[in-house]
């Protein structure tokens, strides 16, 4: 009887043992599982950053574009404005954003009466069809 009741406790004990870990498998079943949502995750989120930027720029474009047109209309003699003149001369103030989201300074256009401030866009080149000017 002693017996009996040695042998039960040792298969409890085992049965106990079993359960309280995790296999290799399992754990590399959750670690696969994981990367896969990770990717998802990431392909879901990068275009939506693009956009984010993009609509980011045109934003501050906008407000670089009107800061130069009450800069023109301030100074009517002066030549079109870089982005440091309208700082300098207070139009466009220094807590706004005077870069495009990749970092990268505005060109400022006039023609005539018509001003155009441009933002290189992601590939940093001007004259390529990812520029970004305001609506």
């Amino acid at each position: 009887m002693q017996q009996q009741n040695q042998n039960a406790i040792v298969r409890r004990a085992r049965r106990r043992r079993r359960r309280a870990g995790m296999t290799l498998v399992e754990i590399m079943i959750v670690v696969i599982i994981m990367a896969l949502i990770a990717t998802a995750v990431g392909i879901a989120v990068l275009p939506q950053l693009e956009r984010t930027r993009v609509n980011s720029t045109r934003s501050d474009a906008q407000s670089v574009q009107s800061a130069a047109v009450l800069f023109l209309s301030q100074e009517p003699g002066a030549d079109c404005p870089t982005v440091a003149d309208l700082v300098e001369a207070g139009v466009l103030d220094r807590t706004r954003r005077t870069t495009d989201a990749w970092d990268r300074d505005f060109t400022i256009e006039c023609e005539g009466t018509d001003i155009y401030v441009v933002s290189a866009g992601s590939d940093g080149q001007m004259g390529t069809e990812d520029d970004i000017r305001p609506q």
